[in-house]
């Protein structure tokens, strides 16, 4: 099988893609024929060894994967071969092959393709852990999502729509920006050319939002949390831009306010139950077309560091894809 190999830590260019014999399946696992893996922002870092999960070299990055079953461990009961599946590996998907654990793996519903199907499960889980177990948004609340373009935004924008919450997207760019409007959001935020704190304010009447949906970090977090409401929820997602901020908590205690941590991946590890019942709540909202991953690019599995190259230089729209040719 083919598969794009990370043998020292380094930017997308050190990338390889190289024979392997198929991955060997364990009691518990299935091994799944990979058609498409979607690319995030933490298979950047974790090639460049800056993530806080951090497998031996050398290794493939990739933490999702739409495919098809096809050989399944001791004991799998969920899948069995010739099912169409989605799956999270942690790392492992950019290849024609992988085997991931029974207990990340679920059946694909009928009307969704693999490109969609490997978008959907890291973007619209971790938004979905956000706004209703860790934020618990309410309909009738105001929800601002900052880096709105991206593929946790997006699903962001969506999720607080099906909530009945009002959306204000953020984000850099005006065509990002129109995406954001396609996808739901009832207001928008350009946060490039304009003044991100005072912007809110006039949108939520001087109130601020109740919520507070951050997956950037870097400068545009105070001011942000400085738009948050009186015991509003600030959530921190996690740190696309870069630099972790440095937040000044007497203004948490001037608002009344919570700061609160999301971990996706913590969650599904912890509590893979409640993720399930996650889970089945947004494939059924999918079927109902309530919520649709924004795939704005694939590409096939060689070109795996031009598609990471797209997402460092923040030119992604939603989510890109790696293709393997299967379908």
């Amino acid at each position: 099988m083919r598969a794009v190999l990370c043998k020292e830590f380094g930017p997308p260019e050190k990338l390889v893609v190289e024979e392997l014999p198929s991955p060997a399946v364990g009691k518990g696992e299935a091994r799944i024929e990979v058609h498409a893996a979607s690319v995030n922002f933490p298979d950047l870092l974790i090639i460049q060894n800056k993530y806080q999960f951090k497998p031996p070299l050398p290794f493939s990055p990739g933490g999702e994967v739409a495919g098809v079953v096809r050989e399944v461990g001791a004991g799998v009961t969920a899948v069995k071969p010739g099912d169409r599946v989605l799956a999270t590996t942690m790392w492992g998907g950019f290849s024609e092959e992988v085997v991931v654990g029974e207990a990340n793996v679920a059946p694909i519903p009928d009307g969704m393709d693999f490109v969609t199907a490997s978008a959907f499960l890291m973007a619209y889980g971790t938004s979905h852990h956000a706004l209703v177990d860790r934020a618990q948004l309410k309909a009738g609340e105001t929800l601002c999502v900052l880096g709105a373009a991206g593929g946790v935004g997006l699903a962001a924008v969506e999720i607080g729509k099906v909530l009945g919450a009002r959306v204000i997207a953020c984000a850099s760019a005006d065509d990002k920006l129109e995406v954001c409007k396609e996808h739901g959001a009832d207001a928008v935020v350009n946060y490039a050319r304009e003044d991100l704190k005072e912007r809110i304010k006039e949108l939520t009447g001087g109130k601020g939002a109740d919520v507070v949906y951050d997956p950037v970090g870097g400068p545009f977090s105070e001011a942000a949390l400085r738009s948050t409401a009186w015991e509003g929820r600030f959530l921190v997602v996690g740190f696309a831009g870069g630099e972790i901020p440095r937040i000044p908590l007497n203004l948490v205690l001037l608002k009344g306010c919570q700061v609160v941590g999301v971990f996706w991946g913590s969650f599904i590890a912890r509590e893979p139950e409640r993720n399930r019942q996650n889970l089945a709540e947004l494939l059924r909202w999918f079927e109902e077309k309530k919520i649709r991953p924004h795939v704005s690019e694939t590409f096939p599995l060689e070109r795996a560091k031009d598609a990471l190259d797209a997402m460092a230089a923040r030119r992604v729209k939603g989510k890109v894809v790696l293709v393997t040719g299967k379908s």
